[in-house]
């Protein structure tokens, strides 16, 4: 598929339908969507656009002391779980889950989410596992994996 920024995520399976914003990089780590809107994720403009031969990541949030957040059900998804990603030219990437990862914050794999593939490849990431009440924060990261269905439209 040929460039076009992403504007809606679809995951029927966990009820996901929200828009996407740009997010980039803040410092060492990705950008993420602001906390306040609970229906909101990011595409991280520094992976290619979802459809293109390449992993492109798409971050959100959990949940927020406002309540549960876009990905609060990301850990549910289960192998072949569909997942559409609409696009600024009216084209839809269809992907298909291939695999879901829980993994420690400090062992986040880096080259597995955003190494080189040879197929379009989508990842979503959000927070998970133990929350930490000292800092505020989850111990983990939820990493769902992806590969385009050929004949995406």
């Amino acid at each position: 598929m040929p460039t076009s920024v992403p504007v809606r995520l679809i995951i029927p399976a966990i009820g996901v339908d929200a828009p996407l914003i740009r997010v980039g990089q803040v410092g060492h780590s990705v950008g993420v969507p602001p906390l306040g809107d609970l229906n909101l994720a990011g595409w991280f403009d520094r992976t290619v656009t979802p459809g293109q031969t390449g992993p492109s990541l798409i971050d959100g949030h959990v949940d927020s002391y406002a309540g549960r957040s876009v990905f609060f059900n990301l850990k549910n998804l289960k192998l072949a779980d569909q997942i559409r990603v609409l696009r600024a030219d009216g084209t839809t990437a269809v992907f298909r889950v291939t695999w879901v990862q829980i993994v420690a914050k400090a062992a986040f794999p880096w080259h597995a989410v955003l190494g080189p593939t040879s197929y379009p490849a989508l990842r979503l990431v959000t927070c998970g596992g133990p929350f930490d009440s000292l800092t505020g924060h989850y111990r983990d990261n939820i990493i769902v994996y992806a590969a385009i269905r050929r004949g995406a439209s």
